[in-house]
């Protein structure tokens, strides 16, 4: 596939998927495409074998890891406007204005400022990208986006069922205050000359791509100190602690793992923040367990509420008690449902609470009722609970 194809031709956009579709996602999408645009199924219809092929085509790409590697680099480097063909640019090669891309052109139609002079424009940006060059007047360092940063905290089952605010004491990597974050003891680093202040270097990959890395002699930052900072040495940052006020969603889990945007180590340059990773634990609760969304309870009833069906009381998590219709001939371990009594989901609605009835057998009996439970005894007595177990015992 030539050069132009990766650029314009937008195959995420064929399939009908988002570009972080799931490889299971995309097999889907093209199934259902492949069969609704087949030529078997659409004879005579030159537009549908034509966009059989491209549906075809696309999943070729994208249904390869490799190749859809290649092809989001290839639109990440090339497909945002920046190149275009120029003229007679067909057939699998591509040629570029220069004078737009590197600030003008000769007047003989050649490129000015070259890469890495001082023509401005884009020459600096790639000239350290392709690595030719050093640092022009016009070079202009990048923004560089700060790291991520992952806690833990530990909830309350209430807390995790309803959610909470908790504080946070985190430690990270922000500019340093002795240097103001230049990494130079006297403020004034230099541009790193190697990648021209971007921070990154290019390496071929084959097939006509080159895939960027991060620069080992600045390591990334795009600027070297000539004078390294007796605190950060040189790198711009220092480890930085402080203390965040962070809303837990209702409805997490035990081990779930929230991502706050923008909630990380602070960029440098004017780059974005990176993003906080909180992982959550949770408590167990003495009588409240949970299912998904759904809160669980063990209700002790007796033997007659169990055989005569009876109304009985169960406690909810931070709510009023409900009642429950307990009908009669009610087997120990069956499980009801008050439904709204669970834990929050995701749309505000709320799970239900599942009510699991337990027979407590007392452990003394008195008198009257040790009487009672004879006399039950002898009228049931010809009744065998266990001659079923026994009867599909032999037959298996």
């Amino acid at each position: 596939m030539s050069t132009k194809d990766f650029v314009e031709k937008d195959y995420y956009k064929v399939l009908g998927v988002p570009k972080d579709a799931t490889e299971a996602e995309i097999k889907k999408a093209y199934r259902k495409l492949a069969r609704e645009f087949h030529p078997d199924a659409n004879k005579g219809d030159a537009s549908a074998e034509e966009r059989f092929k491209e549906i075809s085509e696309a999943n070729d790409i994208l249904g390869d890891a490799k190749k859809r590697k290649e092809y989001d680099e290839a639109r990440a480097l090339f497909g945002n406007g920046g190149f275009r063909p120029g003229p007679g640019g067909g057939g699998g090669s591509f040629n570029f204005d220069l004078g737009d891309l590197f600030g003008g052109t000769q007047p003989g139609g050649g490129a000015a400022g070259g890469f890495g002079g001082g023509g401005g424009g884009l020459g600096d940006v790639f000239g350290g990208l392709f690595n030719r060059g050093g640092a022009g007047p016009g070079t202009r360092v990048q923004p560089r986006r700060g790291q991520d940063i992952e806690s833990e905290v530990t909830l309350s089952f209430t807390e995790a069922v309803d959610g909470a605010t908790v504080p946070l004491r985190m430690s990270s990597q922000a500019p340093c205050k002795a240097c103001s974050g230049t990494g130079d003891k006297n403020g004034t680093p230099r541009v790193c000359p190697t990648c021209v202040g971007t921070g990154q270097v290019s390496r071929g990959s084959g097939g006509g791509f080159s895939l960027t890395d991060p620069c080992a002699d600045c390591k990334g930052r795009g600027l070297i100190a000539e004078t390294p900072c007796d605190v950060c040495k040189g790198s711009g940052r220092a480890k930085s602690s402080r203390t965040m006020q962070v809303r837990i969603p209702a409805g997490v889990s035990d081990g779930q793992r929230i991502r706050l945007r923008g909630k990380g180590a602070p960029g440098e340059r004017g780059g974005p923040a990176g993003d906080l990773y909180v992982v959550v634990h949770v408590d167990g609760h003495p009588v409240f367990g949970r299912k998904d969304d759904n809160l669980t309870v063990t209700v002790p009833v007796t033997i007659a509420e169990a055989a005569l069906g009876a109304d009985i009381k169960v406690p909810t998590l931070n709510g009023p008690s409900v009642t429950l219709k307990l009908p009669p001939g009610t087997p120990s371990g069956r499980t009801m449902r008050a439904r709204g009594k669970g834990a929050v989901r995701k749309d505000g609605t709320r799970g239900d609470l599942l009510v699991t009835v337990e027979v407590a057998v007392p452990a003394s009996l008195s008198d009257k009722a040790r009487e009672a439970l004879e006399m039950y005894r002898d009228a049931t007595e010809s009744e065998d609970p266990r001659a079923v177990l026994f009867e599909s015992a032999k037959g298996a």
